[in-house]
């Protein structure tokens, strides 16, 4: 296993890729030349030069500043939504999966009442309640992405529960929570925690779309869709201030791409090799 790890390049080019993201977001305030919000460091608008690596905004900020703290918010609103998403769906699916019946009915029936609620509607609705902040986000797509997990998790147990080990473990005695979480999950890791490198990215692809449209983080706080959506507006006349908020999601997006990609090729190699010879 540790070898199709370090054999595969698509896997280290994606982790160090990620990992330097991560680090650069952890050290913003040490790596950032200027705070995220400080004001006339620069000519206001001016374009990429030697001093101002990636130009300045409106408000003569330090573009190249702004981005690098906006990757703690859009990193930390992807990791932090993920990990609600992994916990409550994980959790919901496996004791829907497991126990079946009444049980599976019942809280099928609220993953599918979530799935159905429209993500932006809530987003409007939690916005109302707590405010444009990282709470908000954290609740509005957090609320809406659990249900993936739920089901994915349940099609697993589903189909787990009627393996021999498990038979086995009845047989003898072992409680349901012991079966279920001791035995059935931990050989369920692999799929799981490829489901999760696909959903970090589209949280943070979510979040940039809620602070695009102005349900996010708001100014002068930054986050990589603050930045986009300030951009946007003067992106005919000032490209730069669109161009690096949108390279920065879109490096983020295909480096987990890729490592989800070959996390799921090296944890599953029948997948693999099913693709390769179809392809």
């Amino acid at each position: 296993m540790r070898n199709r790890f370090l054999q595969d390049k698509r896997f280290l080019t994606s982790s160090i890729l990620l990992a330097a993201l991560c680090v650069l977001a952890l050290i913003a305030p040490i790596a950032a030349p200027y705070s995220y919000d400080a004001v006339g460091v620069g000519p206001n608008l001016a374009p990429p030069s030697p001093q101002f690596w990636m130009g300045t905004d409106v408000l003569g900020r330090d573009l190249m500043s702004r981005i690098l703290f906006g990757a703690r918010v859009s990193l930390a609103v992807g990791f932090c939504t993920a990990a609600f998403s992994l916990v409550l769906g994980t959790i919901t699916g496996a004791v829907a999966g497991y126990f079946g019946g009444r049980t599976d009915r019942v809280l099928m029936t609220v993953v599918d009442v979530f799935s159905i609620f429209p993500m932006l509607l809530l987003a409007i609705l939690v916005s109302l309640v707590l405010g444009r902040g990282f709470a908000g986000i954290f609740l509005s797509i957090g609320l809406t992405t659990w249900v993936t997990q739920a089901r994915l998790v349940r099609a697993l147990v589903l189909q787990a529960r009627e393996l021999p080990y498990v038979e086995a473990g009845r047989a003898i005695g072992l409680s349901h929570p012991s079966i279920l979480f001791k035995h059935i999950l931990p050989n369920l890791l692999g799929p799981m925690v490829v489901s999760l490198t696909f959903q970090i990215p589209n949280n943070i692809l979510t979040e940039s779309f809620l602070s695009f449209t102005g349900l996010g983080l708001q100014p002068p706080y930054a986050s990589w869709g603050t930045l986009a959506n300030e951009g946007f507006r003067g992106l005919l006349s000032y490209p730069h201030l669109m161009i690096f908020p949108g390279l920065a999601l879109f490096i983020t997006m295909i480096g987990f791409h890729f490592l989800g990609d070959s996390l799921r090729d090296i944890l599953d190699p029948k997948s693999s090799i099913g693709s390769h010879t179809h392809s």
